[in-house]
């Protein structure tokens, strides 16, 4: 499916474009993320699965040959030493369809991000 021209209210509506094998990643990346952040809300932002927690938490989405996630950047360089061996950009990570998908890592990564988002938000409340 060419989800570049899709668009998706829900991610369950993203999930279903793709073949049952990925929509089996894609589910158990959501429940991942979901148990690692059980406060964030679901949601699609930049037509990609996103969960937000007092802003973006993440993203994730399924491409050809792999399964993205943008944890922003400041969850790529807390967690760069662990991600060297998968291709990053400054907020991404790409997670090869053909390999076993780190889901320990997402949920640290995932919990580290809830943590950044609660202070940024104690941080504005106070001021």
């Amino acid at each position: 499916m060419d989800t570049a021209k899709a668009q998706f209210n829900t991610i369950d509506d993203y999930i279903a474009t793709f073949p049952e094998d990925v929509q089996a990643i894609l589910e158990k990346m959501r429940q991942t993320i979901h148990d690692a952040a059980p406060d964030a809300e679901e949601a699609i932002s930049y037509q990609m699965p996103t969960f937000k927690l007092h802003g973006n938490l993440v993203h994730f989405a399924a491409f050809k040959n792999h399964i993205g996630l943008y944890p922003a950047p400041s969850g790529i360089r807390e967690f760069a030493e662990e991600l060297a061996p998968y291709a990053a950009a400054k907020g991404s990570i790409q997670f090869p369809k053909d390999q076993p998908i780190p889901y320990d890592l997402v949920t640290r990564i995932v919990q580290y991000r809830v943590q950044e988002n609660l202070e940024k938000q104690r941080r504005k409340k106070k001021s």
